[in-house]
């Protein structure tokens, strides 16, 4: 363990069936607030693989809020309130890339923001300006626990690739659709990675994403266009390889870590220390009061 190494702690964003899993004790449920509101439901404390790792799912329990309307920085605040410095995200998302198959796990390792500014997506304002590096927005440390994990369990993994987030909740037009793989060379296509990842980052937090292709949205000639029921029917054929690739993840993280991730923000804060009201230190302190 390095001088700057430090305890690693697992959360897990997703659907709330992940936590249900067999083998999965149940510890308690956090119900917690936050300086920017009730995360989407309580967190989920958890023990898997002999560790520690709190669950929280991103939409509520039986799916209430739509992408737009989850409160991406209250959820954020809630792990980091619980000392989790690990997060794996667990979404379905569209495919894009025509060797990407229904049912196959995708990492992606860029992001394509397409949302509409509707999404609070800083932690930063109101009386204190930062700005953190999100040149590379997911961690490569987890993200290649997570292929591990993946693969042990069987997945078909593809590493790389863009994820472009859209608003929603109304699927891709033909025209976006083929726009987003020409001009972006998009991998996948999803409604949830942003915000999330960029608060992850400046939480410091070590972020990564494991998405499940459930359909070719509207842009494939020969296979259906993008339906509820198909998403649906995919997931649940998956939901079995996904709850055993977070176990496995779980076992194979580090027990301490000094990832860069985890001092994101250092630099961040350019406001003159003096210039920061007490009001916004007390708002702000779980994530950067090392650092007032």
């Amino acid at each position: 363990m390095t001088e700057s190494a430090i305890p690693v702690v697992l959360g897990v964003i997703g659907g709330s069936g992940v936590y249900q899993m067999e083998g999965v004790e149940v510890v308690r449920e956090h119900s917690l607030g936050t300086p920017f509101g009730r995360p989407s439901d309580m967190v989920v404390e958890a023990r898997v693989s002999g560790q520690q790792v709190f669950f929280l799912p991103r939409h509520g329990r039986g799916h209430r809020l739509l992408p737009s309307e989850v409160n991406y920085r209250a959820n954020i605040h809630a792990l980091k309130q619980l000392g989790v410095t690990h997060v794996l995200a667990v979404s379905a998302v569209g495919i894009m890339k025509e060797h990407i198959k229904p049912g196959d796990m995708v990492l992606p390792d860029q992001l394509f923001d397409r949302t509409r500014g509707v999404r609070a997506s800083t932690f930063f304002g109101e009386g204190i300006a930062g700005h953190v590096g999100f040149a590379d927005p997911f961690c490569e440390e987890l993200r290649q626990v997570v292929a591990r994990a993946a693969r042990a369990k069987g997945a078909t993994v593809h590493e790389g690739g863009v994820y472009i987030c859209m608003e929603g909740p109304q699927f891709s037009t033909r025209a976006e659709s083929h726009f987003y793989r020409r001009e972006v060379d998009a991998a996948v296509i999803g409604m949830t990675a942003l915000p999330e990842a960029k608060l992850a980052r400046e939480a410091e937090m070590c972020y990564a994403l494991l998405a499940m292709g459930t359909d070719y949205d509207c842009w494939h000639e020969t296979e259906e266009d993008v339906s509820v029921e198909a998403v649906l029917g995919i997931l649940k054929a998956n939901a079995a390889l996904a709850n055993a690739t977070v176990s496995e993840v779980a076992r194979l993280l580090p027990a301490t870590s000094d990832c860069e991730c985890l001092s994101a923000a250092r630099f961040a804060i350019i406001t003159a220390r003096e210039a920061i009201s007490a009001r916004v230190k007390e708002r702000l302190g779980v994530l950067y009061g090392k650092y007032f």
